[in-house]
């Protein structure tokens, strides 16, 4: 764990969006790229007919993490446009009658070694804006598959 200051020094771009009606309803970015049904899945009781935090947190912090993971590839001379970062993101009662989450990325490296790989990893986790929102927070686990 790092004891380094990771909020932002300037506010590059801000994006907006608003939820309306919960889990059960829609989220709509400001921009209008985004217009989404939102239901709960099967497995917390819902129909599944629509995305979910959860699948939107995985997509955003997978795609969040793969450009770290280029940008510290790039910073170290390798080329890393052919790895890829999945996202599992799961939610469950946590101790204090509310819930949590936790994350595992799997990430790919296929043309690397795996001590090299680790080591590009851990700078992305170190870059990453979403892994240093998390840090300390929620379970984030990496796995190199």
């Amino acid at each position: 764990m790092t004891d380094q200051d990771t909020r932002p020094t300037k506010i590059m771009y801000v994006a907006e969006a608003t939820a309306h009606g919960g889990r059960e309803g829609y989220v709509t970015s400001h921009d209008g790229r985004i217009d989404l049904r939102l239901a709960m899945p099967p497995a917390l009781g819902g129909d599944g007919e629509g995305t979910n935090p959860e699948q939107l947190f995985a997509a955003g912090y997978s795609s969040c993490f793969h450009n770290a993971l280029v940008l510290v590839g790039r910073r170290a001379g390798y080329d890393l446009g052919r790895s890829t970062v999945a996202a599992k993101v799961g939610i469950g009662p946590n101790k204090s009658r509310g819930y949590g989450l936790a994350v595992s990325l799997a990430v790919s490296l296929p043309l690397l070694d795996e001590e090299l790989a680790s080591k590009l990893v851990a700078a992305a986790h170190e870059v990453c804006p979403y892994s240093n929102a998390t840090r300390g927070n929620i379970d984030v686990s990496i796995v190199l598959s």
